[in-house]
């Protein structure tokens, strides 16, 4: 695989940082993303980033919207314990990465990721391959919404094959799953990685059509929970829940590991976390509650539609 691929992705990905902060910015009505941009080279690591983030807006508590593109002369030997393919090869990994907390209880947290990665090493063919998807985390579950962001993500996937949206479906269920709770994350999306048949071009308009897809889906969840009315009972269970989101990025989650191993930015790669959240020992939801509901109906794994 030549460069040139490498810089297409690298412009589409800047590209799409750019038209999901516009749409957020859109549907919040009045705050914007401040840009902060950085660069790495003092660990032996080059590339850089750009990390926007917004805080504060009339919907969104804080939300995040990251580029990377980082290289390196090799990967860590932790990086490549399961890949040994990968030893010894210089490496590119390129993305963008959000995660949204909006203020309001009713409207769902939401993470979306699309990646590209490639190591190369002299006298022998690259090794490179896409990763991604987007997932949704209710509070206070709505089936409308969830058959909705289901319903994106089956027809995006469509033009790919007839198995690729149940196959990403399970992959999402199955990676965003909290092993130390048995309990999902959220209700799911589509998850995907290590993807590089049937070819790069097919595997890069896939990426590319979760990465655009991603608007489609969680925009119109927005615009009809946004203005739900709350109160302190809704705000505390929100901040209760948002420990699992933690939980999950520091204990289970990837793409945190791998940052944090290759020597990534830590304020960007901690971007996803909320910025408030609570802890109670032993909670237990109120019986027939709504906040009982998003247990019994919502987090555990079904077929949406």
């Amino acid at each position: 695989m030549s460069h040139p691929h490498a810089n297409q992705v690298k412009a589409f990905l800047l590209e799409l940082q750019d038209r999901i902060c516009a749409g957020l910015e859109g549907a919040d009505g009045g705050a914007r993303f401040v840009a902060d941009s950085w660069q790495r080279g003092d660990t032996g690591l080059g590339g850089g980033g750009i990390s926007r983030v917004l805080s504060g807006g009339a919907v969104f508590e804080q939300a995040g919207v990251n580029f990377s593109h980082v290289t390196g002369p090799a990967l860590p030997a932790s990086a490549t314990a399961h890949r040994p393919e990968l030893a010894g090869r210089r490496f590119e990994a390129m993305g963008v990465s959000l995660v949204i907390h909006p203020e309001n209880p009713y409207v769902p947290t939401s993470h979306a990721n699309v990646r590209f990665f490639i190591a190369e090493k002299d006298g022998e063919a690259p090794v490179w391959w896409f990763g991604g998807g987007f997932d949704l985390t209710p509070y206070y579950g709505n089936v409308d919404d969830v058959v909705h962001w289901h319903t994106v993500a089956r027809d995006l996937c469509a033009p790919f094959g007839e198995d690729s949206y149940p196959k990403y479906k399970k992959w999402c269920d199955e990676y965003f799953y909290l092993k130390h709770r048995d309990e999902a994350r959220g209700v799911g999306g589509l998850f995907f990685d290590d993807l590089n048949q049937p070819d790069f071009a097919t595997s890069f308009a896939f990426m590319q059509a979760v990465g655009n897809g991603f608007l489609d889906a969680y925009l119109p969840i927005l615009a009809r929970r946004k203005d739900t009315p709350w109160g302190e009972r809704e705000r505390q269970f929100q901040l209760y829940r948002r420990g699992r989101y933690v939980e999950f990025n520091l204990v289970w989650d990837r793409g945190t590991l791998f940052g944090l191993q290759t020597g990534g930015r830590t304020e960007s790669i901690l971007m996803s976390m909320p910025p408030l959240v609570r802890w109670e020992y032993g909670y237990q939801p109120e019986a027939g509650s709504a906040e009982a509901a998003l247990y019994s109906d919502f987090l555990p794994v079904r077929e949406w539609i």
